[in-house]
């Protein structure tokens, strides 16, 4: 049944990027809430303004960064189930390099612990050979190399399972402008619908990315990530 088993991964793409999933990611500001401290955006910020730094975050940082490594993680996957574990040892220490700031590395290896530890209530699976290389510390566990594992155990396309983490990225930041009163709900949902092409091109290059292609480029984001870091009051992780 190749409708079914499509359907599957589909939903399964659905429960991994919902924001009720047990990952700790709704704790992520991915730098919003220095931007906001900083008052470097607008309040109430339009929805002009907020799509263009997403799509900026889109485009230079979580895509060419987590979009590449989470392919290159489902790639090592063959069709029996057995893992190629070079590869992903490669993706998840180099996307580990290129998080510049402390903050949103150590939450991506958070959240990737936090996804190895609900693998057997999503999956059925435990994925013990890669979790015992994290629990060593011979890799460090990043949130979208374990996702990639993940998915391509779930048979979620990998195109898909890209496209399923850029968006969990784009709804999560959204929220945290909501939460930071940056905007409201009607604005939030507008930048979502206004970054959607975005969000397809993005899924598209990473797809098509290896490990050198593993890159990440949002000098002001990760400043104020870093800022995040020194501040006497924060809301958000990150």
């Amino acid at each position: 049944m190749p409708a079914a088993r499509e359907l599957a991964g589909f939903l399964s793409v659905l429960q991994l990027s919902d924001s009720g999933f047990p990952g700790g990611r709704y704790t992520l500001s991915h730098g919003l809430e220095s931007f906001a401290q900083e008052e470097l955006l607008e309040t109430p910020c339009g929805a002009d303004d907020l799509a263009a730094l997403l799509a900026d975050c889109v485009r230079f940082g979580v895509g060419p960064s987590d979009g590449v490594a989470l392919a290159c993680a489902h790639r090592a996957v063959a069709d029996d189930g057995t893992v190629d574990v070079e590869p992903v040892v490669q993706a998840d220490q180099r996307l580990s390099a290129v998080k510049l700031a402390r903050e949103p590395r150590d939450a991506s290896t958070r959240s990737g612990r936090a996804l190895l530890a609900a693998a057997p209530a999503v999956a059925g699976v435990r994925m013990r050979g890669y979790a015992d290389l994290v629990a060593l510390g011979y890799v460090p566990g990043n949130h979208a190399v374990v996702l990639g594992l993940l998915a391509a155990l779930l048979d979620v396309p990998r195109f898909h399972a890209v496209a399923g983490e850029l968006f969990a990225f784009s709804a999560g930041w959204v929220a945290a402008a909501v939460r930071l009163g940056l905007t409201d709900h009607l604005t939030a949902q507008l930048v979502l619908r206004r970054v959607r092409p975005v969000l397809a091109e993005a899924a598209e290059r990473a797809t098509a990315g290896g490990v050198d292609d593993i890159f990440s480029c949002t000098l002001l984001p990760d400043v104020m990530s870093m800022r995040h870091e020194q501040a006497e009051l924060r809301l958000f992780a990150s």
